[in-house]
């Protein structure tokens, strides 16, 4: 199946940008819609966006819509999110995942393997 590596977490002050990336192995990549999720402690695990093959359908949680872009690099075996304009309440640990299945969906259970997960901490 396929292995997900995450990387591109950190510390970035209010108003700030990161670029979180995950790479995938086991020649799976082609066939999976990708998602990204995040939880932080003692909260659920939330979606926060997803993106198909072909990268002609994606889905943004309302919390993050018009600030996240999700991308992906089928050449490159990469998932992306792009994060701007970042506000406090975005700390969390992010996880990228993948879903076998062909349409995109927003439940963490659509999802077949996931990432180890990267630290966005977010000062005000």
């Amino acid at each position: 199946q396929v292995q997900l590596v995450e990387s591109g977490g950190g510390l970035v002050q209010a108003g700030g940008s990161l670029r979180l990336s995950c790479a995938a192995s086991g020649r799976t990549f082609s066939s999976n819609t990708m998602g990204w999720f995040r939880q932080a402690p003692g909260k659920e695990r939330e979606f926060v966006a997803a993106i198909n093959w072909s990268s002609d359908n994606t889905y943004y949680a309302d919390s993050v819509k018009g600030r996240f872009t999700i991308s992906r690099d089928n050449a490159k075996n990469t998932a992306y999110l792009q994060m701007n304009s970042l506000k406090p309440e975005d700390t969390a640990v992010y996880y990228c995942a993948a879903r076998y299945a062909s349409r995109i969906t927003y439940y963490s259970t659509g999802y077949d393997c996931w990432g180890q997960g990267t630290q966005v901490t977010v000062s005000s």
